[in-house]
């Protein structure tokens, strides 16, 4: 068995702004800098602005546009460097995926009729992460992609894999100016836009919405499938199942144009037929080879930390910046197809009905001679640079106990300090992007230098919940009910809004079901906007009822009826 390359102790390497990583990482940055690169005769591809590339493209009848990135800002500074080359007329706007779609707003001073071209998936997936999982999918973007971490300094930010940062800071205050496509599809699509022929073939990656589109005359792709990375099946972050089989089927086809040139909604353009198609074979070929050989060792019957330990990335795929692992990294991807076809469960004893933390992490303290020797075992595997068991070990001890929320997570002072010496190792070590910055924050909550409280509790925001139907985030409140407060809590409550609108929502044996409010055993009348208010922490169950901007028959049952809810502004 083999140790995946995921980091390796070694030398490290200071970045400019006095960073500790692996020279690797430090030198993939050079490659994410601001730069407008041409593309052939007719195509630019602006690096660098944001996280995505924003890149145009000039027909007959004027420029398009591909990609708005993050917000207008962003958009607006892509437009100003697109104008030192070209005055072309905005004609058309066309969407790669749902990513990068926030700035588009930006484009309307120019031509505020302008066409948009997008997959018909969009507007859902724009949708899909908010609501119910808000607060871990937000902790995620926080861990991966370096929100809280410093600038500077040991622990600064060197860059997020994709780009150099999340948010390119010179563009706040991020102003969000979405506008959906008007010409959706599903389906390979051909049409005629500025003048040119282009062909649109859906081609899902990393998004289900995401499209190559095709430009015949230009002999130019513009991908979502090949990155400057090694790409990414697994989210560390959290997100769906990628597969990789629908990965490769678009890679193929990609490989099958023919383009001389090829811009991608990540890094740097690529030219050249024959580049174009070693760099498409080889990067389809990685992924091939993580899906093979994960499904040869799970029908061998190795467990999945046994595939893990066994399927490494061979080093001819080292050769190049896109198949090396700057992003995610190998082991982790594994995990991901492991799971995806077969769930949870490896075939390993162990994980059938595993201890609940922190009883395991005691039982393996006390097992192990006690906190003294753990903490000696601790030490020695710091001192040896082994930094997967001084985490493992590390673990134990923070994870022993329970903090004043309720999650196994306290821990001395020292054994916390510990665990971030052994995550700090891991970050140092490794090319990965998404590994150092979530090693990295970790450790920077491990020693008290920032919380992450605040993501792990659920945060409606007023503008949200009144962009919204009142009666969605009525229904969003069934993944805030509390079972133990609501043992004894029988009742359907009908809450009718200003507009007139109502919902309701049913509590029965400890679980809250949407429902029409139509055997309500007790009923409110709010505003949406004041709804809006209480949700969003601007005021308190007990003040609406008290100002008289809840209107009930029956406060008490509404007071017990809330309580059951984890939202701190309806228990007050």
């Amino acid at each position: 068995m083999q140790t995946p390359e995921s980091f390796f102790p070694r030398e490290v390497a200071t970045g400019d702004r006095g960073q500790l990583a692996h020279p690797a990482a430090i030198e993939h940055s050079k490659r994410l800098v601001r730069n407008l690169y041409k593309v052939g005769d007719k195509a630019w591809s602006l690096v660098g602005n944001g996280l995505s590339n924003q890149s145009f493209v000039e027909g007959p009848e004027g420029l398009i546009v591909i990609d708005t990135g993050e917000c207008i800002e962003e958009m607006s500074a892509a437009l100003e460097e697109i104008r030192k080359e070209t005055d072309a007329p905005l004609v058309a706007c066309i969407y790669t995926h749902f990513h990068y779609v926030g700035g588009t707003e930006a484009l309307l001073a120019e031509n505020p009729n302008l066409p948009i071209w997008g997959h018909t998936g969009i507007q859902a997936n724009l949708k899909r992460f908010g609501g119910e999982v808000a607060p871990r999918v937000t902790r995620g973007l926080v861990h991966q992609f370096a929100i809280m971490m410093p600038n500077e300094g040991p622990d600064g930010v060197v860059n997020v894999g994709l780009g150099n940062f999340y948010r390119n800071p010179g563009h706040a205050p991020f102003t969000g100016g979405h506008v959906p496509a008007q010409h959706t599809f599903d389906t390979p699509t051909k049409a005629s836009i500025a003048g040119l022929d282009v062909e649109f073939y859906p081609a899902p990656s990393d998004a289900t919405d995401s499209v190559t589109i095709w430009f015949p005359a230009l002999k130019l792709a513009v991908n979502n499938l090949l990155w400057p990375t090694l790409f990414n099946v697994f989210a560390i972050r959290g997100e769906e199942y990628r597969d990789p089989r629908i990965l490769l089927k678009g890679l193929d086809e990609l490989a099958g144009l023919g383009a001389e040139d090829l811009i991608g909604a990540h890094g740097s353009p690529l030219s050249g037929a024959a580049n174009i198609a070693e760099r498409t074979r080889d990067y389809r070929d990685s992924i091939q080879f993580m899906w093979d050989q994960t499904v040869r060792c799970a029908n061998l019957g190795l467990t999945l930390n046994e595939t893990i330990a066994a399927v490494c990335l061979p080093e001819y795929f080292e050769k190049h910046y896109t198949t090396q692992q700057f992003y995610g990294v190998v082991e982790h991807h594994i995990r991901q197809i492991y799971t995806g076809l077969f769930g949870w469960f490896d075939e390993d004893e162990a994980n059938l009905f595993p201890t609940p933390a922190p009883q395991r992490a005691q039982k393996l303290i006390n097992g192990f001679g006690g906190i003294s020797r753990v903490r000696d075992e601790i030490d020695e595997a710091l001192a040896a640079k082994d930094y997967r068991w001084a985490i493992e070990v590390s673990s134990w001890l923070v994870r022993s106990d329970v903090n004043e929320t309720g999650r196994a997570d306290a821990g001395e002072t020292e054994d916390r300090i510990r665990l971030a010496q052994a995550l700090r190792g891991v970050a140092q070590s490794t090319t990965s992007a998404n590994i150092r910055n979530w090693c990295i924050t970790r450790a920077l909550e491990l020693d008290g230098t920032i919380s992450l409280e605040r993501f792990r509790v659920h945060r409606f925001h007023k503008r949200e919940v009144l962009s919204r139907p009142a009666s969605e985030s009525l229904a969003l409140l069934r993944v805030l009910l509390v079972p133990e407060k609501a043992h004894e809590v029988e009742d359907e409550i009908l809450v009718t809004f200003s507009d007139r609108s109502s919902a309701g929502l049913a509590l029965r044996h400890c679980v809250a079901v949407p429902s029409s409010g139509e055997n309500a055993t007790v009923s409110m009348t709010i505003s949406h906007e004041h709804w809006a208010e209480l949700l969003g922490g601007k005021m308190t169950l007990s003040k609406a009822l008290a100002e008289g901007l809840i209107k009930t028959d029956d406060e008490n049952r509404i007071i017990r009826y809330f309580a059951c809810f984890d939202l701190a502004t309806l228990n007050s």
